[in-house]
């Protein structure tokens, strides 16, 4: 037998030559990579749930509306800055006094309203933009935070725009956001007083330090969100399939 003949006969047959092609199960798991999202193909992305821009607009308009109808509330129960004496909630800690802050938050940049009102504007077109275009809404935790600063930009901007004065209220109020919430710690530098602040303030603050905690922390919540959003897509694979 010569050298031919033995490469013949080692040769699989083409008729019993067999290929297991993958099923459409295994095709459809995200846990399975495929070659496009291994070679960082960026026409491939990850879906945005169907539930991320309910939430994000849930956060964004309570938000607005929570701080909106308190600083109505307040301002028609206790009046205008100086026309009633601070309502102790905590005695000499907590309590409720009517301000006009015509700086940024907390009072910082008096004089710049109308500068503050045209900032918050683009930031409300960037935060959209970030999270619908370049899909920053597949994190939930991202979702979160910036549904809750978009509620916090909503309020005083309203304010800012100077929907709430009238005529008769001091020209500077025209630009200036309306503050009731009053905290400070006797004794205790920076906070004896702390300036007072509103609802939106509150949801600024803890918008921004989610985003903080999450660049500081990002493995964990870019792992969990993941995992979250391939299965969702593998869900609804399966029922595109089904169907």
């Amino acid at each position: 037998m010569d050298g031919s003949d033995r490469a013949t006969e080692h040769a699989p047959s083409s008729g019993n030559l067999r290929v297991n092609a993958p099923d459409r199960e295994t095709v459809n798991d995200p846990r399975v990579p495929d070659s496009a999202t291994q070679s960082g193909n960026p026409s491939i992305s990850p879906r945005i749930p169907a539930s991320r821009p309910i939430l994000f607009l849930s956060l964004a308009l309570t938000g607005g509306i929570a701080d909106l109808w308190s600083k109505a509330f307040i301002f028609s129960w206790r009046g205008l800055p100086s026309e009633n004496d601070i309502w102790w909630i905590v005695e000499g800690y907590l309590g409720v006094e009517t301000t006009v802050n015509i700086g940024a938050v907390f009072g910082l940049g008096a004089g710049k309203g109308t500068l503050f009102a045209a900032f918050s504007v683009i930031a409300a077109l960037g935060i959209s933009v970030w999270l619908f275009w370049f899909k920053a809404a597949i994190s939930l935790w991202l979702t979160t935070a910036l549904g809750l600063i978009s509620g916090g930009i909503i309020g005083n901007l309203y304010d800012r725009l100077g929907l709430w004065w009238e005529s008769g209220y001091p020209v500077e109020w025209q630009s200036g956001v309306r503050d009731w919430i009053l905290f400070q710690i006797p004794g205790v530098p920076f906070f004896d007083p702390w300036p007072n602040f509103n609802i939106a303030d509150s949801l600024l603050m803890v918008g921004a330090g989610m985003l903080l905690y999450q660049s500081f922390f990002p493995g964990p919540l870019a792992d969990s969100n993941l995992e979250i959003t391939q299965n969702a897509s593998h869900s609804e694979d399966l029922g595109s399939g089904a169907s």
